[in-house]
């Protein structure tokens, strides 16, 4: 295991200086939207945390900690907070496969077209799209992850943003839950999946769905996407494992254990390949970190996306 303050010391600092916990320049993280055909005026605003932009650079840095955990070169990542943070973020941004980006960011515009497909009024401002922070609460570090939700929540209130709409489960459930708590502001926060409207004319099929710990366990709205699939005739196979009582992908333990996390992901995986059917995530870090353990995964989005074609 790696030494965990070490790693939530090098977050923390990448997130005070930079509002992203990989030190990364926004223009090179969030790019999506450029090939998309999304609207810029709407009732709610689109808002993806950078999640689903994160998950290339999570799985090449997580790659190269694999390497060194356990080893003595571990003892040097606390001194990776000195770099300067342009350097370092540039230079995670050139090692990341540039096919991975792009998969990604099909997820998002995949979201973007079935929104728009069910006659939602949505807008995009990438001005506005912010990391949530929710990575150094969920790490224990509770003041940085105050200080920075009371710059993103100061933000949206005062470019008027009332109404929300998430693409994951991590940023729902900090937006949902705990802005409110820590910043005192409250936002409308809707799923991406609550506001859908869809019909196909494709055919049955049938997935292993996996629930996120935060959609089953915290929100409970593992129902939701369920229904949702079965209006496009998608059936999900029962796991035994699901809604309040899911299991865990292993991703929140990545950046503190890659062997941890890779374990708890293959145990999870040997439960959801028992349907023999084709697995689908609903969150980046569930499909990213499912994706490492060794398992075909597709996110709902292009599931939804493909079937209501």
């Amino acid at each position: 295991m790696l030494n965990p303050k070490d790693i939530i010391d090098l977050i923390a600092d990448n997130l005070r200086k930079t509002k992203n916990p990989f030190g990364i320049p926004r223009f090179a993280v969030n790019n999506w939207w450029k090939k998309a055909n999304v609207p810029q005026q709407g009732d709610a605003l689109l808002f993806t945390g950078l999640m689903y932009q994160f998950v290339p650079y999570i799985e090449t840095s997580t790659a190269y900690l694999a390497r060194v955990e356990d080893t003595r070169w571990a003892d040097y990542l606390k001194y990776g907070k000195y770099i300067p943070k342009l350097l370092s973020g540039l230079g995670l941004a050139a090692i990341t496969p540039g096919r991975e980006k792009k998969k990604f960011n099909g997820i998002l515009m995949d979201i973007a077209e079935i929104l728009t497909k069910s006659r939602v009024d949505f807008y995009y401002d990438p001005r506005l799209d912010d990391y949530s922070g929710v990575l150094l609460y969920d790490l224990g570090d509770q003041d940085g992850f105050v200080q920075h939700a009371r710059y993103v929540a100061a933000k949206l209130k005062q470019n008027g943003v009332k109404k929300l709409i998430t693409v994951d489960p991590h940023t729902t459930y900090a937006l949902k839950i705990l802005f409110p708590k820590y910043t005192g502001v409250s936002f409308e926060v809707y799923t991406y999946f609550e506001l859908l409207n869809l019909t196909s004319k494709n055919g049955h099929r049938k997935i292993a769905l996996h629930d996120p710990c935060f959609y089953g366990r915290y929100l409970e709205l593992s129902d939701v996407p369920a229904r949702v699939l079965a209006s496009v005739d998608i059936e999900c196979a029962p796991i035994a494992s699901s809604g309040r009582f899911t299991n865990c992908c292993g991703g929140p333990a990545e950046s503190i254990s890659p062997k941890l996390s890779t374990e708890v992901g293959s145990r999870r995986i040997a439960e959801l390949e028992k349907s023999n059917d084709p697995i689908v995530a609903m969150c980046p870090i569930c499909l990213g970190n499912l994706r490492k353990a060794g398992a075909e995964v597709e996110d709902l989005s292009t599931v939804l996306a493909r079937q209501a074609k």
